[in-house]
């Protein structure tokens, strides 16, 4: 007994390190936005990420030979998708409150359901059926369609989460026989790749001058950073490869529904960061929102386990 409970503790404060580990790295990325380009932070990101996967978490799981696949294929899409996910979500907390950011892109889960439900043929009842459309109105109600406050901005989010809602929906019949270590690697090499690609094509700055802050975060020239800066963008790495490993392990060693909860960790922390960095005050109807995405994406966590959803690498990818 007491076995179970150190296992289950241990998943909840891995799930919460990684939530932690991830909201350093928004609000990090958030901060240095104005200096430089999306693509070179994530390169330089993505490099130290992967230097730090190989060298502290590789060996513990079997060395080099814990890299071979049978699924080259399969690890290229989600990783390119896990990029895209990571470009709109970056972009959009540029110019939105980074709780909303959060908060829209926490419907992911709602939409793994939703996909696999319409293409995997999955069966969904009327209770998480009732939990997804109660998850929408959520994003509905802080993304404002059709009313003179809408901003295209927040769409960036949503795009960030139906790209990794895609990924693993693509994935749900992975599950876990890939080593978290392995997935680590191959995230972090497709970010290399297509930031590598991006800074050739928009480095030069020959696009830059906009005055919408997402877009000028997109196409700004790359700048050599300063030293003093240089410390926070290896930081955003290892938090990346650190909350990636960590929540790989907590969907490893406890079921999905006890572990998903405590992912939102990094929504409440989103609130708080934005009050105490940017005085990000939440209105009630963007909270009421929050709240309802919240709850429904918990619930519809917690009822996949009651009904016997299998685990799949959605649960062993780490958000970022």
């Amino acid at each position: 007994m007491f076995k179970i409970i150190n296992i289950s503790l241990l998943s909840i404060l891995c799930a919460i390190g990684a939530s932690f580990c991830f909201s350093l790295s928004d609000i990090t990325v958030k901060l240095l936005s104005g200096n430089y380009p999306l693509h070179e932070i994530i390169l330089i990101r993505s490099i130290t990420a992967l230097i730090f996967t190989l060298i502290l978490f590789l060996p513990l799981e079997g060395g080099l030979k814990s890299l071979k696949t049978k699924r080259p294929v399969a690890h290229l899409f989600r990783g390119i998708l896990l990029v895209f996910a990571n470009l709109f979500f970056f972009l959009g907390i540029v110019s939105l409150p980074i709780a909303e950011c959060t908060a829209i892109f926490f419907i992911a889960p709602l939409l793994i359901t939703l996909f696999s439900s319409l293409i995997l043929k999955e069966k969904i009842r009327a209770r998480r059926i009732s939990a997804l459309f109660i998850g929408f109105f959520g994003v509905l109600i802080i993304i404002k369609p059709g009313q003179i406050s809408f901003q295209w901005i927040t769409l960036l989010p949503l795009s960030a989460a139906i790209c990794y809602a895609g990924l693993h929906t693509m994935t749900r019949q992975m599950g876990l026989s890939e080593k978290a270590s392995t997935l680590s690697f191959y995230i972090q090499f497709s970010f290399i790749i297509v930031s590598l690609l991006m800074g050739l094509t928009l480095g030069g700055g020959q696009f830059s001058g906009y005055e919408n802050p997402s877009m000028e975060f997109l196409v700004k020239a790359w700048s050599w950073p300063l030293k003093s800066h240089w410390l926070a963008i290896f930081g955003i790495g290892i938090a990346s490869s650190i909350g990636g490993y960590l929540i790989s392990q907590a969907y490893r060693i406890s079921e999905a529904g006890l572990v998903a909860p405590f992912e939102y960790t990094s929504l409440i922390l989103s609130i708080f960061w934005g009050i105490i960095i940017w005085n990000e005050w939440l209105d009630l109807t963007s909270l009421f929102g929050i709240i309802l995405i919240l709850t429904s994406g918990i619930y519809i966590a917690i009822r996949e386990v009651q009904v016997g959803v299998k685990p799949s690498a959605k649960r062993t990818s780490g958000r970022r």
